[in-house]
């Protein structure tokens, strides 16, 4: 098959990132996978455009072609979004083509492709629907959504487009947490309207009971997903819910300050930071009226962060923190006086963290998402427990669960390898191929 043949015009790459000119730029993207080595496979939504993603070591880049000025605007909002710490796909690049054959165009109408970086362990929802051992967290999906676009809205984000086919999931410790992927149709705002909130959530019931309705035609869907405009109707539900805890005002008496601090933890066991706190007179003595401020939906990941450096999800990281308090309440009864948080931090990377994810990895390979491997580990620790009715210990339960792989081998969804990426036609057809998930003991946790 022939193509027209073009060159590259110009090509703007971010620091840290290959420069990609051992690409076929000479071709149109839809050319490229019979030139070039480098395109792989991976699990993927719709999408109008061209979309082709390139591996370099273990690092995966998704090109998607579309006319310069429309690259353009896209690059500019999705690096919009990065400085806010928005949750979407990072922005590597643009390019620009031109046709060979001497015939001059508008720059503006020239091809443009946009590059972004491949989130890592990530899944489209169709995945969901299509691979063996992923049916838990159909559900967790309308959370997902509903928590995605609750962050982006008091982000300033208008999406205009926001569908199933324009998110990309990541596991999350028996959740989902959803990132945007397309904002061709977006718009950046200080602050969002009520009236721009209600147009984002009418398009997102359109867009996710159509997505639903073609995904029916081609697999059956569980029976809570079946009515698929009540399902886009329980994802505004789920919004309106979350959006109305956030900004809810709390009326304070003088003596009650205890209560703002309550306030805070509620927020931030959603997940949320709080970033200030307004207190202004309520007009009626000297009651005072409260409103918080939230910055982002990942409290825990920070303080994840700042113990221990580890970069996870928002629930991974909860759990861990977990473990952490465990082990400060373990270590403060054992030297009979109290112990930092920071101290059992430390105590616990080098203890169980880093110990039990070298031997996973000795045992059954690399990981890609290593957070979410370990809290996979503990939440078998707990299935086991609760069936023992007693602790069974963390090396009972990474004994366990690895003797579980040896036998039944299949957490090929967890590996850092770009090879072992397929098409999720392709692996809903093997049913061999059926991750540990589908495997495991009804009630765990993977």
């Amino acid at each position: 098959m022939s193509h027209p043949v073009r060159r590259l015009h110009s090509l703007h790459i971010r620091q840290g990132h290959p420069d990609f000119l051992d690409l076929p730029w000479e071709l149109p993207l839809e050319a490229w996978p019979e030139r070039s080595p480098r395109v792989v496979e991976v699990p993927r939504g719709l999408s109008r455009h061209v979309v082709v993603f390139v591996s370099y070591g273990a690092t995966i880049y998704a090109f998607k072609e579309t006319p310069a000025r429309v690259a353009q605007r896209e690059y500019d909002l999705l690096r919009g979004l990065e400085e806010r710490r928005l949750p979407s796909v990072v922005p590597v690049g643009l390019a620009v083509q031109m046709e060979a054959d001497g015939v001059s165009s508008a720059p503006d109408d020239r091809p443009g492709v946009l590059i972004t970086q491949y989130l890592a362990s990530s899944l489209p929802y169709r995945a969901l629907f299509m691979h063996q051992g992923l049916e838990r967290y159909r559900s967790r999906l309308l959370d997902a959504m509903a928590g995605l676009l609750v962050r982006l809205h008091l982000g300033g984000f208008f999406w205009g487009d926001c569908s199933l086919s324009n998110v990309l999931f990541r596991r999350d410790a028996g959740e989902l947490q959803a990132y945007a992927v397309d904002a061709e149709t977006s718009e950046l705002h200080e602050q969002l309207s009520s009236g721009q909130r209600e147009m984002d959530l009418q398009i997102m019931e359109e867009n996710v009971a159509g997505g639903l309705a073609d995904l029916a035609a081609r697999v059956a869907l569980p029976e809570e997903l079946e009515d698929w405009q009540e399902t886009a109707t329980s994802i505004r539900q789920r919004y309106e819910r979350l959006w109305a805890e956030i900004n809810r005002e709390l009326i304070v008496q003088p003596h009650e300050s205890y209560r703002i601090h309550e306030r805070i933890r509620t927020l931030n066991d959603l997940g949320f930071s709080v970033g200030e706190v307004e207190l202004l007179a309520n007009g009626q003595g000297s009651q005072l009226r409260m409103r918080t401020i939230v910055t982002d939906r990942e409290y825990h990941r920070h303080q994840l962060h700042t113990l221990t450096g580890i970069v996870a999800e928002e629930r991974q990281a909860s759990l861990l923190l977990n473990e952490m308090q465990e082990m400060k309440a373990t270590l403060t009864r054992k030297l009979d006086r109290s112990v930092p948080l920071s101290v059992a931090a430390f105590r616990w990377l080098d203890e169980r963290y880093h110990p039990s994810l070298s031997r996973l990895q000795k045992d059954l390979g690399r990981a890609a998402d290593t957070a979410e491997l370990y809290c996979q580990v503990l939440e078998h620790k707990w299935f086991l427990s609760e069936r023992a009715k007693r602790d069974v210990g963390l090396d009972a339960a990474l004994q366990d669960y690895v003797t579980l792989n040896r036998k039944q081998p299949g957490i090929a969804p967890l590996l850092e390898d770009a090879s072992r990426a397929a098409s999720v036609e392709t692996e809903a057809e093997d049913p061999s191929g059926a991750p540990l998930e589908s495997r495991l003991p009804p009630g765990s946790n993977v």
